[in-house]
């Protein structure tokens, strides 16, 4: 199983997001500091504020949501699954797109995450 962890402002909506919106299942959460959440074999780590992982670098550096790093959720109908986040005000980076291994398309959660929804061909 792979691991990754997101940083974010809001662990709650967070967990909300991807249990409610892309099918994840809750595993444990500590209060607003941290949640695992798990996709077949995907282990997403979501870091709150009060969080180890967000704290100062010893050079000042904070850690802050965003980037174009991403996980990519495979799904069945991306047409479909746009539609749905869409009338839910998930906001897209771009519109779907079409390659050789399927289609893709960029949303991001609450925090500005990036998760690439892909549909194979």
């Amino acid at each position: 199983m792979a691991q990754f962890r997101y940083i974010v402002s809001d662990v709650d909506a967070a967990v909300a997001f991807y249990v409610g919106l892309l099918g994840f299942t809750l595993d444990q959460q500590f209060g607003p500091a941290m949640a695992i959440v798990t996709k077949d074999d995907l282990q997403l780590w979501l870091a709150g504020p009060p969080a180890s992982a967000s704290q100062p670098m010893p050079d000042g550096s904070q850690p802050t949501p965003g980037g174009w790093n991403r996980i990519v959720v495979i799904v069945d109908d991306i047409h479909a699954l746009h539609a749905a986040l869409s009338a839910k005000d998930v906001p897209f980076r771009n519109d779907i797109l079409a390659g050789p291994g399927g289609q893709q398309v960029l949303c991001a959660d609450p925090s500005g995450n990036v998760v690439e929804l892909f549909e194979p061909a």
